[in-house]
Protein backbone atom coordinates (compact mmCIF):
# COMPACT_ATOMS: atom_id res chain seq x y z
CA UNK A 1 0.00 0.00 0.00
CA UNK A 2 2.37 2.98 -1.35
CA UNK A 3 0.47 5.64 0.42
CA UNK A 4 0.54 4.20 3.61
CA UNK A 5 4.82 3.60 3.75
CA UNK A 6 6.21 5.05 6.58
CA UNK A 7 10.25 6.19 6.18
CA UNK A 8 12.51 7.64 8.87
CA UNK A 9 15.30 8.13 6.93
CA UNK A 10 17.30 9.76 9.67
CA UNK A 11 16.93 6.78 11.78
CA UNK A 12 17.08 4.57 8.88
CA UNK A 13 13.85 2.46 9.16
CA UNK A 14 10.98 1.91 6.92
CA UNK A 15 7.60 0.02 7.29
CA UNK A 16 5.93 -1.15 4.46
CA UNK A 17 1.89 -1.92 5.21
CA UNK A 18 0.39 -4.78 2.99
CA UNK A 19 -3.24 -5.91 2.75
CA UNK A 20 -4.62 -8.84 4.46
CA UNK A 21 -3.88 -12.09 2.94
CA UNK A 22 -0.33 -11.37 1.83
CA UNK A 23 2.02 -13.95 2.87
CA UNK A 24 4.93 -12.18 4.78
CA UNK A 25 7.20 -15.59 4.92
CA UNK A 26 8.25 -14.63 1.08
CA UNK A 27 7.55 -11.08 0.20
CA UNK A 28 9.60 -8.99 -2.78
CA UNK A 29 9.69 -5.96 -2.37
CA UNK A 30 11.16 -5.56 -5.72
CA UNK A 31 13.87 -2.39 -4.69
CA UNK A 32 16.70 -2.93 -6.96
CA UNK A 33 17.23 -0.48 -9.76
CA UNK A 34 20.46 -0.46 -11.85
CA UNK A 35 21.72 3.36 -10.82
CA UNK A 36 21.07 2.28 -6.89
CA UNK A 37 21.92 -1.21 -6.05
CA UNK A 38 19.74 -2.83 -3.30
CA UNK A 39 20.64 -6.20 -1.39
CA UNK A 40 19.07 -8.52 -0.69
CA UNK A 41 17.29 -9.16 -3.58
CA UNK A 42 13.83 -11.49 -4.30
CA UNK A 43 11.43 -12.74 -1.40
CA UNK A 44 12.61 -12.10 2.45
CA UNK A 45 10.98 -13.26 5.15
CA UNK A 46 9.85 -11.06 7.19
CA UNK A 47 7.18 -12.72 9.64
CA UNK A 48 9.86 -12.49 12.23
CA UNK A 49 10.74 -9.01 12.11
CA UNK A 50 12.65 -6.30 10.13
CA UNK A 51 14.91 -7.49 7.49
CA UNK A 52 18.28 -5.36 6.98
CA UNK A 53 18.25 -3.93 3.28
CA UNK A 54 21.55 -1.85 2.01
CA UNK A 55 21.41 0.99 0.11
CA UNK A 56 23.95 2.22 -2.29
CA UNK A 57 27.20 1.52 -3.14
CA UNK A 58 31.15 2.89 -1.78
CA UNK A 59 31.23 5.70 0.80
CA UNK A 60 27.14 5.87 0.20
CA UNK A 61 26.02 2.68 1.09
CA UNK A 62 23.45 2.80 4.23
CA UNK A 63 21.80 0.03 5.64
CA UNK A 64 17.49 0.00 6.56
CA UNK A 65 15.62 -1.59 8.34
CA UNK A 66 12.84 -3.24 6.57
CA UNK A 67 9.88 -3.70 8.19
CA UNK A 68 6.38 -5.36 6.19
CA UNK A 69 3.08 -5.26 8.41
CA UNK A 70 -0.05 -6.43 7.31
CA UNK A 71 -3.11 -3.81 8.16
CA UNK A 72 -6.56 -4.28 7.83
CA UNK A 73 -7.38 -0.38 7.67
CA UNK A 74 -7.56 1.13 4.96
CA UNK A 75 -10.60 -1.59 4.13
CA UNK A 76 -9.66 0.29 0.84
CA UNK A 77 -6.96 0.70 -1.71
CA UNK A 78 -6.51 4.40 -2.36
CA UNK A 79 -8.40 7.56 -1.20
CA UNK A 80 -12.05 6.76 -0.64
CA UNK A 81 -14.30 9.09 1.96
CA UNK A 82 -17.87 9.68 3.80
CA UNK A 83 -18.33 5.34 3.62
CA UNK A 84 -22.16 4.33 3.77
CA UNK A 85 -22.26 0.04 4.26
CA UNK A 86 -25.28 -2.06 3.35
CA UNK A 87 -25.60 -5.68 4.63
CA UNK A 88 -27.55 -7.17 1.84
CA UNK A 89 -30.70 -9.76 2.67
CA UNK A 90 -30.80 -10.16 -1.42
CA UNK A 91 -26.64 -11.22 -1.94
CA UNK A 92 -25.85 -11.73 1.79
CA UNK A 93 -22.59 -9.77 1.24
CA UNK A 94 -21.52 -6.21 2.36
CA UNK A 95 -21.18 -3.33 0.46
CA UNK A 96 -19.34 0.08 0.82
CA UNK A 97 -20.53 3.23 -1.37
CA UNK A 98 -17.87 5.91 -0.52
CA UNK A 99 -17.17 9.34 -1.95
CA UNK A 100 -14.59 8.80 -4.80
CA UNK A 101 -11.60 11.10 -3.18
CA UNK A 102 -8.24 12.12 -4.01
CA UNK A 103 -9.35 15.03 -6.21
CA UNK A 104 -8.51 18.77 -5.50
CA UNK A 105 -11.70 20.77 -3.87
CA UNK A 106 -13.82 17.33 -3.70
CA UNK A 107 -13.97 17.61 -7.34
CA UNK A 108 -14.59 14.02 -8.39
CA UNK A 109 -17.71 12.91 -10.57
CA UNK A 110 -18.21 9.37 -10.23
CA UNK A 111 -19.34 6.70 -7.36
CA UNK A 112 -18.07 3.44 -6.95
CA UNK A 113 -19.14 0.10 -4.75
CA UNK A 114 -17.51 -2.48 -2.98
CA UNK A 115 -18.12 -5.95 -2.09
CA UNK A 116 -17.37 -8.19 0.79
CA UNK A 117 -18.15 -11.53 2.61
CA UNK A 118 -15.86 -10.72 5.69
CA UNK A 119 -15.74 -6.90 6.56
CA UNK A 120 -11.98 -6.83 5.77
CA UNK A 121 -11.79 -8.21 2.15
CA UNK A 122 -13.49 -5.59 -0.50
CA UNK A 123 -13.99 -6.34 -4.11
CA UNK A 124 -14.00 -2.95 -6.41
CA UNK A 125 -17.39 -3.46 -8.45
CA UNK A 126 -16.41 -0.66 -10.67
CA UNK A 127 -18.06 3.05 -11.49
CA UNK A 128 -21.88 2.78 -10.39
CA UNK A 129 -22.83 6.28 -11.40
CA UNK A 130 -21.32 8.63 -13.30
CA UNK A 131 -21.98 12.54 -13.13
CA UNK A 132 -20.95 13.12 -16.40
CA UNK A 133 -22.91 10.61 -18.37
CA UNK A 134 -25.45 9.35 -15.58
CA UNK A 135 -27.13 12.76 -14.54
CA UNK A 136 -28.73 15.55 -16.45
CA UNK A 137 -28.81 18.45 -13.79
CA UNK A 138 -25.00 18.68 -12.13
CA UNK A 139 -22.16 16.99 -13.51
CA UNK A 140 -19.68 18.20 -10.47
CA UNK A 141 -18.51 17.50 -7.02
CA UNK A 142 -20.25 13.79 -6.23
CA UNK A 143 -20.15 13.28 -2.34
CA UNK A 144 -21.51 11.39 0.31
CA UNK A 145 -23.79 8.14 -1.06
CA UNK A 146 -26.04 6.67 1.00
CA UNK A 147 -28.45 3.41 0.19
CA UNK A 148 -31.78 1.42 0.84
CA UNK A 149 -32.78 -2.03 -0.06
CA UNK A 150 -36.11 -3.16 -0.17
CA UNK A 151 -37.70 -6.36 -1.03
CA UNK A 152 -40.77 -6.05 -3.00
CA UNK A 153 -43.06 -8.78 -4.50
CA UNK A 154 -40.68 -8.80 -7.65
CA UNK A 155 -37.65 -8.48 -6.08
CA UNK A 156 -35.60 -6.33 -4.67
CA UNK A 157 -35.02 -2.24 -5.03
CA UNK A 158 -32.14 0.23 -4.84
CA UNK A 159 -32.51 3.75 -3.95
CA UNK A 160 -29.27 5.32 -3.68
CA UNK A 161 -28.99 8.81 -2.62
CA UNK A 162 -26.11 11.10 -3.62
CA UNK A 163 -24.75 14.18 -3.73
CA UNK A 164 -23.77 16.34 -6.66
CA UNK A 165 -23.24 20.11 -6.99
CA UNK A 166 -24.33 21.05 -3.17
CA UNK A 167 -27.79 19.15 -4.02
CA UNK A 168 -29.25 15.63 -3.21
CA UNK A 169 -30.29 12.99 -5.59
CA UNK A 170 -31.47 9.33 -6.12
CA UNK A 171 -30.86 6.77 -8.55
CA UNK A 172 -32.91 3.18 -8.72
CA UNK A 173 -31.38 -0.02 -9.40
CA UNK A 174 -32.54 -3.79 -9.22
CA UNK A 175 -28.73 -4.84 -7.73
CA UNK A 176 -26.64 -3.38 -4.86
CA UNK A 177 -24.12 -2.85 -7.65
CA UNK A 178 -26.37 -1.13 -9.80
CA UNK A 179 -26.34 0.27 -13.36
CA UNK A 180 -28.29 3.04 -11.44
CA UNK A 181 -30.36 5.29 -12.99
CA UNK A 182 -31.27 8.73 -11.78
CA UNK A 183 -34.58 10.66 -11.98
CA UNK A 184 -34.06 13.11 -13.55
CA UNK A 185 -33.97 15.87 -10.77
CA UNK A 186 -32.51 16.45 -7.50
CA UNK A 187 -34.51 15.10 -4.32
CA UNK A 188 -33.39 17.93 -2.41
CA UNK A 189 -32.23 21.57 -3.43
CA UNK A 190 -33.38 23.93 -0.80
CA UNK A 191 -32.59 24.53 2.57
CA UNK A 192 -35.71 23.47 5.17
CA UNK A 193 -37.91 26.26 6.40
CA UNK A 194 -36.75 28.11 9.16
CA UNK A 195 -32.90 27.26 8.33
CA UNK A 196 -30.80 29.74 7.11
CA UNK A 197 -27.85 28.51 6.17
CA UNK A 198 -25.51 25.48 5.17
CA UNK A 199 -25.42 22.76 2.18
CA UNK A 200 -28.12 20.00 1.37
CA UNK A 201 -25.46 17.44 1.65
CA UNK A 202 -25.00 14.30 3.17
CA UNK A 203 -27.81 11.92 3.32
CA UNK A 204 -28.25 9.32 5.44
CA UNK A 205 -30.89 6.59 4.74
CA UNK A 206 -32.60 4.48 7.78
CA UNK A 207 -35.57 1.80 7.98
CA UNK A 208 -36.91 1.96 10.98
CA UNK A 209 -37.00 -1.93 12.46
CA UNK A 210 -40.39 -1.26 14.43
CA UNK A 211 -42.65 0.62 12.19
CA UNK A 212 -41.41 -0.69 8.58
CA UNK A 213 -41.35 3.11 7.33
CA UNK A 214 -38.47 4.41 5.88
CA UNK A 215 -36.57 8.05 6.46
CA UNK A 216 -33.53 10.43 5.18
CA UNK A 217 -31.25 12.44 6.66
CA UNK A 218 -29.47 15.47 5.81
CA UNK A 219 -27.63 18.55 5.80
CA UNK A 220 -24.33 20.50 6.67
CA UNK A 221 -24.62 23.05 9.37
CA UNK A 222 -27.74 22.50 10.42
CA UNK A 223 -29.46 18.36 10.54
CA UNK A 224 -32.65 17.80 9.08
CA UNK A 225 -35.19 14.23 8.77
CA UNK A 226 -38.49 13.39 7.19
CA UNK A 227 -39.92 10.27 6.03
CA UNK A 228 -39.52 8.99 2.72
CA UNK A 229 -42.40 8.14 0.30
CA UNK A 230 -43.24 4.31 -0.91
CA UNK A 231 -41.54 5.28 -4.14
CA UNK A 232 -38.14 5.92 -2.53
CA UNK A 233 -37.92 9.11 -4.79
CA UNK A 234 -39.82 11.57 -2.53
CA UNK A 235 -40.36 12.62 1.16
CA UNK A 236 -43.80 12.40 2.29
CA UNK A 237 -45.56 15.98 2.40
CA UNK A 238 -45.45 17.27 6.13
CA UNK A 239 -42.58 15.09 7.57
CA UNK A 240 -39.40 17.22 7.46
CA UNK A 241 -38.03 18.17 10.74
CA UNK A 242 -34.95 20.29 11.96
CA UNK A 243 -33.24 17.91 13.90
CA UNK A 244 -29.93 19.51 14.96
CA UNK A 245 -28.60 17.99 17.93
CA UNK A 246 -26.90 21.04 19.37
CA UNK A 247 -23.82 23.25 18.44
CA UNK A 248 -21.38 20.69 17.92
CA UNK A 249 -23.17 18.90 14.72
CA UNK A 250 -21.58 19.89 11.33
CA UNK A 251 -22.18 17.12 9.14
CA UNK A 252 -22.80 13.52 8.02
CA UNK A 253 -25.51 12.79 10.13
CA UNK A 254 -26.54 8.57 10.84
CA UNK A 255 -29.12 6.77 12.28
CA UNK A 256 -29.48 3.67 13.96
CA UNK A 257 -31.95 1.71 16.12
CA UNK A 258 -30.63 -0.49 19.09
CA UNK A 259 -32.55 -2.04 22.26
CA UNK A 260 -35.75 0.63 22.07
CA UNK A 261 -32.97 3.64 21.46
CA UNK A 262 -32.63 5.35 18.39
CA UNK A 263 -29.31 7.08 18.28
CA UNK A 264 -27.89 9.81 15.88
CA UNK A 265 -24.44 10.27 14.88
CA UNK A 266 -22.64 13.34 13.25
CA UNK A 267 -19.18 14.90 12.15
CA UNK A 268 -18.37 17.39 14.40
CA UNK A 269 -15.85 20.33 13.05
CA UNK A 270 -14.20 20.16 8.84
CA UNK A 271 -13.29 17.21 7.43
CA UNK A 272 -9.83 18.70 6.72
CA UNK A 273 -9.38 19.32 10.44
CA UNK A 274 -7.14 16.91 11.98
CA UNK A 275 -9.89 17.01 15.23
CA UNK A 276 -12.75 16.07 13.11
CA UNK A 277 -14.52 13.60 14.96
CA UNK A 278 -17.79 11.70 15.76
CA UNK A 279 -20.29 12.20 18.37
CA UNK A 280 -24.15 11.05 19.09
CA UNK A 281 -27.69 11.61 20.90
CA UNK A 282 -30.41 9.65 21.52
CA UNK A 283 -33.60 9.92 20.67
CA UNK A 284 -37.11 7.94 21.40
CA UNK A 285 -38.57 8.46 17.66
CA UNK A 286 -37.05 8.29 14.28
CA UNK A 287 -37.92 12.31 14.50
CA UNK A 288 -38.29 13.12 17.73
CA UNK A 289 -35.74 15.69 19.68
CA UNK A 290 -32.62 14.36 19.74
CA UNK A 291 -30.51 13.86 23.89
CA UNK A 292 -27.41 14.60 23.56
CA UNK A 293 -25.28 12.62 26.49
CA UNK A 294 -22.64 14.57 28.77
CA UNK A 295 -19.93 11.93 27.26
CA UNK A 296 -21.04 11.69 23.81
CA UNK A 297 -17.72 11.19 21.72
CA UNK A 298 -17.94 8.14 19.44
CA UNK A 299 -14.11 8.15 17.44
CA UNK A 300 -11.55 11.24 17.62
CA UNK A 301 -7.63 11.23 16.42
CA UNK A 302 -5.32 9.46 17.99
CA UNK A 303 -1.77 11.14 17.79
CA UNK A 304 0.48 8.67 19.27
CA UNK A 305 -1.38 6.52 16.04
CA UNK A 306 -0.74 9.21 13.91
CA UNK A 307 -4.69 8.64 12.72
CA UNK A 308 -6.24 12.40 12.67
CA UNK A 309 -9.18 13.15 11.31
CA UNK A 310 -11.90 10.60 11.93
CA UNK A 311 -15.34 11.35 11.07
CA UNK A 312 -18.11 10.90 8.45
CA UNK A 313 -19.26 7.27 9.74
CA UNK A 314 -21.86 4.83 8.96
CA UNK A 315 -22.81 1.85 11.09
CA UNK A 316 -23.25 -2.00 10.55
CA UNK A 317 -24.72 -4.49 12.54
CA UNK A 318 -23.99 -8.33 11.85
CA UNK A 319 -27.90 -10.02 10.86
CA UNK A 320 -29.05 -11.45 13.73
CA UNK A 321 -26.37 -10.15 16.20
CA UNK A 322 -25.59 -7.61 18.58
CA UNK A 323 -22.24 -7.11 17.03
CA UNK A 324 -21.36 -3.74 15.22
CA UNK A 325 -18.74 -2.02 13.53
CA UNK A 326 -17.89 1.32 12.77
CA UNK A 327 -17.13 2.83 9.39
CA UNK A 328 -15.30 6.02 8.96
CA UNK A 329 -12.67 7.41 7.10
CA UNK A 330 -9.32 9.65 8.07
CA UNK A 331 -6.93 11.22 6.64
CA UNK A 332 -4.45 9.04 4.84
CA UNK A 333 -1.86 7.93 6.85
CA UNK A 334 1.03 9.12 7.42
CA UNK A 335 1.40 12.17 4.79
CA UNK A 336 -2.10 13.37 5.61
CA UNK A 337 -1.32 15.21 8.65
CA UNK A 338 1.58 17.01 7.09
CA UNK A 339 -0.86 18.44 3.83
CA UNK A 340 -2.42 21.08 5.92
CA UNK A 341 -5.94 21.64 4.07
CA UNK A 342 -5.33 19.22 1.31
CA UNK A 343 -5.94 16.21 4.05
CA UNK A 344 -9.51 16.88 3.96
CA UNK A 345 -9.51 15.05 0.57
CA UNK A 346 -6.79 12.75 0.70
CA UNK A 347 -8.97 10.02 3.33
CA UNK A 348 -9.47 6.71 3.86
CA UNK A 349 -12.13 4.53 4.81
CA UNK A 350 -11.58 2.06 8.21
CA UNK A 351 -13.88 0.05 10.08
CA UNK A 352 -13.50 -0.49 14.00
CA UNK A 353 -15.66 -2.37 16.19
CA UNK A 354 -18.18 -0.28 17.86
CA UNK A 355 -19.63 -1.25 21.36
CA UNK A 356 -22.38 -0.62 24.19
CA UNK A 357 -22.00 -0.09 27.72
CA UNK A 358 -24.30 -2.09 29.64
CA UNK A 359 -26.97 1.56 29.95
CA UNK A 360 -27.17 1.78 25.82
CA UNK A 361 -24.49 4.03 25.63
CA UNK A 362 -21.64 4.19 23.41
CA UNK A 363 -18.04 3.34 24.23
CA UNK A 364 -15.75 5.37 22.59
CA UNK A 365 -14.16 4.16 19.59
CA UNK A 366 -10.39 3.81 19.78
CA UNK A 367 -9.02 4.28 15.83
CA UNK A 368 -6.84 1.45 14.44
CA UNK A 369 -4.41 0.79 12.04
CA UNK A 370 -4.94 -3.19 13.09
CA UNK A 371 -8.79 -3.07 11.94
CA UNK A 372 -11.01 -5.73 12.47
CA UNK A 373 -11.18 -9.96 12.08
CA UNK A 374 -12.68 -11.05 9.25
CA UNK A 375 -16.18 -11.42 10.19
CA UNK A 376 -17.96 -15.17 9.13
CA UNK A 377 -21.68 -14.94 8.62
CA UNK A 378 -23.99 -17.58 10.35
Amino acid sequence: RKNNTVVDSAAGKVNFVVAPGTSLQAFDLQLSTPALPVTPRGPQNFSKGPVTYTVGKGAAKRAYQVRVTETRNPVLGGYYADPDILYSQNTGKFYLYPTSDGFTGWSGTYFKAFSSSDLVNWKDEGVILDLPKDVSWSKKNAWAPTIIERKTPTGYQYAYYFCAGAKIGVALADSPTGPFKDTGKPLLDQLPEGVKGGQQIDPAAFQDPKTGKLYLYWGNGYMAGAELNDDLVSLKPGTTHVLTPDATFREGAYALYRNGTYYFLWSEDDTRSPNYQVRYGTSDSPLGKITVPANNLVISKDPAAGIYGTGHNSVIQLPGRDEWYLVYHRFTYPKGIEMGGDAGFHREVCIDKLEFNADGSIKPVKPTHAGIQPVKLK
